[in-house]
């Protein structure tokens, strides 16, 4: 016997080995939980980094405006007097203005997929959905200003002004000159923004029900209403709200679009048709022009106020969804 085939002979013997399979196998598996360990705490480890990069460039301003930071609405670079009760308010207002035009519009669109479209239209409609997903927001910001402002100064903004603007309770809210950008205009621009993104998830999550679920309503008599009601629903209501949450996070940080057509006023106002500012939108028009060590750390403690606003309500959805699995299993 040749050496070749002796070192062909012991090299099966060895591979055909059941121990030696059971330790390589071993082996892969370890290496692979040690390797995705790695890439889990390389996440967090980013997390931390950008935590501790925004509290100590913030640090000049916390030693000077301390909580008053957050209560002031001044901004005045001359005098290096800071507060982010403006920005903070407008990021806030515009967000809430987004999703209650949003995820109502959001849900229709997902009932009409999934429920009342027919199948030639199904597949277009969801690509025009995930192609509005996918423009950058300084196209939405550039159409806002060219477009929707002008029609917001012409019609919609003077429409509020003559018919709520003196209605008890709500009218201050609608007070104002009609200048076509403001804070409402943000809100209809972060909510055409966001709407392709919860009817995605939406639209995703009600094809997950079963056919014999929705099968059986309708078999009973159940109209599309109560089918959607009682059973679409009860069923994916972890993904609904995943998906408003995900809309959400979206709307508090958007940047460019916001910025076009919010007005980029510190100036803090009961009215939404009047300018405001946003988080996002006074980092992108400042950084660049602070000048001196306070402006730009009272900046930077915008950006950690962000930071804080955005993980609360990514827990505050966290704790919602483990209430509604604990109901859920409590239920069953």
């Amino acid at each position: 016997m040749n050496l070749e085939a002796l070192a062909d002979k012991m090299f099966v013997k060895v591979a055909i080995n059941p121990k030696n399979k059971q330790n390589f196998s071993r082996y892969n598996f370890d290496f692979f939980k040690y390797l995705t360990k790695f890439f889990a705490f390389i996440v967090f480890s980013f997390l931390i980094a950008i935590l501790i990069t925004l509290v100590h460039g913030s640090l000049p301003s916390i030693d000077k405006f301390g909580f008053d930071f957050i209560f002031s609405d001044l901004w005045n670079p001359v005098t290096e007097e800071f507060g982010a009760l403006v920005p903070i308010v407008g990021t806030i207002v515009t967000s809430l203005i987004a999703m209650l035009i949003a995820v109502p519009i959001s849900f229709g669109i997902a009932i009409f997929l999934t429920e009342l479209s027919p199948d030639w239209l199904k597949r277009p409609l969801g690509t025009a959905i995930e192609l509005l997903a996918a423009i950058p927001s300084i196209i939405y910001g550039m159409w806002g200003l060219f477009i929707f402002a002008p029609i917001m100064m012409d019609h919609i903004q003077p429409f509020l002004i003559d018919n709520l603007g003196n209605v008890p309770i709500i009218g201050f809210l609608f007070q104002g000159y009609p200048l076509g950008i403001g804070v409402l205009t943000a809100g209809f621009i972060l909510a055409i923004m966001v709407i392709p993104f919860i009817a995605a998830v939406m639209r995703d999550v009600f094809n997950l029900v079963p056919p014999m679920l929705k099968e059986s309503a309708y078999g009973v008599g159940a109209t599309t209403w109560e089918v959607v009601k009682k059973v679409v629903l009860p069923y994916t209501k972890i993904g609904v709200v995943g998906g408003v949450m995900l809309g959400l996070g979206r709307a508090l940080g958007e940047t460019m679009a916001v910025t076009f057509v919010i007005g980029n006023a510190h100036r803090l106002s009961s009215s939404i048709i009047n300018p405001g500012n946003s988080i996002a939108s006074s980092l992108a028009n400042e950084f660049t022009e602070a000048d001196g060590v306070l402006y730009t750390s009272s900046l930077i403690e915008l950006g950690l106020i962000l930071f804080l606003i955005t993980s609360i309500v990514l827990g505050l959805s966290k704790i919602m969804l483990m209430r509604i699995g604990r109901l859920e299993g409590a239920k069953t």
